[in-house]
Parts: structure tokens; sequence; C-alpha cells
């Protein structure tokens, strides 16, 4: 009943192209589809409001943007402390930058006081910049890794009765 007509076939040259055509887009679309593998993206730094005051120590391997105020330690992989912030408190994190105020000891592989960073505290380093314009109060000391060789506040404590005495 029905015949299938021949206008719309492609001729022998027109389907060898079709072919090939057919063929290179099946081998990208699969290279696409492998190359496309759920890839990790960076996750979003938390952002610690200037109206909130944390009170507690604060620890994660993300990044910490503070605005607020932290009375206690921080432990992070980036931390900034914005102009308005305050921090009371160890900060231990790979890259600080201090826009705000600091009252404490500093451990970073990356340090950076900005122009309004106002700091009263030692910090242990493996680089640092000061900006011209901030205020530095305490010592500076570099070291190869601040973050590891630095002994935990409890170590620094007076030996307890039950610990031998060599």
């Amino acid at each position: 009943m029905f015949s299938k007509s021949r206008i719309n076939e492609p001729g022998p040259k027109q389907a060898a192209e079709a072919d090939k055509s057919k063929t290179t887009d099946t081998s990208v679309s699969k290279s696409t589809m492998d190359t496309t593998s759920p890839s990790k993206s960076k996750a979003q730094a938390s952002v610690l409001s200037s109206d909130l005051t944390i009170v507690g120590n604060l620890q994660t391997t993300g990044d910490i943007m503070v605005e607020g105020t932290v009375e206690g330690d921080i432990r992070a992989h980036l931390l900034t402390v914005g102009e308005s912030a305050t921090v009371r408190g160890e900060i231990v994190a790979d890259d600080v930058v201090v826009n705000g105020r600091v009252v404490g000891r500093l451990r970073g592989l990356k340090v950076r006081l900005t122009a309004t960073a106002r700091v009263e505290g030692d910090i242990i380093h493996k680089t640092i910049a000061i900006e011209s314009g901030a205020h530095f109060e305490g010592s500076v000391q570099r070291q190869e890794d601040p973050i590891s060789n630095g002994a935990p506040r409890a170590a620094l404590a007076a030996p307890t009765k039950d610990a031998p005495v060599v």
C-alpha cells in the first residue's frame, strides 16, 4: 500500500558523509560524557555577619569570613576578619587576612594584616605581610610549619602530680 520514496534518501556520496558525521558525533558525545563526571566545586565561605556574637570555638576545613564578634578559638583553611569584626582567642589557619581586630595568638602559613588591622598578640607564621597603617602589638616569629609546630594551650600547663618528673 505504501511505498518508500527515494527522494528523501541520501545518495551514495551523501550516505557516506552522513555515516561519518554520525560516527564523529557519537565519539564526541561519548568523550564529553566521560569528562563530565561530577566535579568538586569549592564551597562558599561561611559568613558570620556583623550582628552575630559567638562565644565558643569554631573549627572547619573550609573558609570563614567573620564580620561580627567571636570569643573563642578559630581553626579554618582561610580566615578573613572583616573591618567591623573582633576575634578574642587563638586563630589557626592556612591563610589569615585581618582587616579588623584580633586579641590573641595568630598562627598561619600566610598572614596578612591590612591597613585597618588591629592585632594584640603574638603572630607565628611562614610568610607575613603587614600593610602601612596596621596596628600590631606583640611578637612575630617565623616557623616553617607554624600550624603543626604549635603546642596546644593545655600542653603548656604545668605537669600534673601523676606525670613522672625526670
